[in-house]
C-alpha cells in the first residue's frame, strides 16, 4: 500500500506596472506566512488562497483599494516540492494576469429610463388589472340583479293569474246563473176588466 506523499508549496507574486519591462517582487506566502515587500501594495494585498496547510492548493490574493497605478501584469510562481524517501521532487507553474484598471461603472441616462419606465409599466399594468375587476365586478352585478327583476316579473304575472282566475271563474258557476225563481216578480200594472161580482158590490 503506497503512503500519501508529503508536499508542501510556496506561492510568490510579482508586478510590472505597465510601461515597464521587469517585475518586481511584492508578496510571497511560505510555511503559512506572508509577507509584502513592495510599499507600493502594503496593506493592500489581502491572501485568499489556501489556508491551515502548507500543502498549497490555491494562491489567489486580493487586491484592495484599487488605484490606476496598479494596471499592469501581474506574475504567480507556484512552486510545489514532493518530499520522498531518497529525494525531493520540486514543480514550479507560473501564471500571468493582466490587469487594466478602468473607471468606475455609472448608470447612464438610458439606463435610469430604463428603469423608469419598467416602473411605470408595472404601476400602469396593476391599475389597469383594478380597473377590469371592478368593471367585471359591477357588469356581473348589473346582469345578476337583471336576471332577478326578470325572475320577479315573471313571478308576480303568474300569481296575478292565479289570484283573478277564480273571480273569473265564479261567473260562469252554476251558482252564479240566475233561475226563474230568481228572477223577481213585477206586479202587473195594466188595467183588468171587473169580474161580476165586484160591479154587482158597487
Amino acid at each position: 500500500m503506497r503512503a500519501e506523499v508529503p508536499a508542501e508549496a510556496t506561492v510568490e507574486w510579482s508586478f510590472m506596472p505597465k510601461g515597464e519591462s521587469e517585475f518586481t517582487k511584492i508578496y510571497s506566502y511560505e510555511d503559512l506566512m506572508s509577507d509584502t515587500p513592495d510599499e507600493r501594495f502594503y496593506e493592500r494585498l489581502d491572501w485568499k488562497g489556501s489556508k491551515k496547510t502548507k500543502d498549497l492548493q490555491d494562491g489567489s490574493i486580493y487586491i484592495l483599494n484599487v488605484t490606476w497605478n496598479d494596471t499592469g501584469t501581474y506574475r504567480c510562481i507556484f512552486t510545489r516540492t514532493l518530499t520522498f524517501s531518497s529525494f525531493k521532487f520540486h514543480n514550479d507553474t507560473t501564471k500571468i494576469v493582466h490587469l487594466n484598471v478602468v473607471p468606475r461603472l455609472t448608470r447612464g441616462i438610458a439606463s435610469i429610463l430604463s428603469e423608469v419606465m419598467m416602473y411605470v409599466t408595472i404601476v400602469g399594468l396593476q391599475v389597469w388589472l383594478v380597473v377590469e375587476m371592478i368593471y367585471c365586478y359591477r357588469k356581473i352585478s348589473a346582469q345578476g340583479e337583471e336576471a332577478l327583476r326578470e325572475s320577479a316579473l315573471k313571478n308576480g304575472s303568474k300569481r296575478q293569474i292565479a289570484l283573478d282566475s277564480p273571480s273569473t271563474l265564479l261567473i260562469f258557476t252554476p251558482s252564479s246563473i240566475m233561475t226563474p225563481s230568481h228572477y223577481p216578480i213585477q206586479e202587473d200594472k195594466q188595467p183588468r176588466g171587473l169580474s161580476r161580482e165586484q160591479m154587482d158590490e158597487k
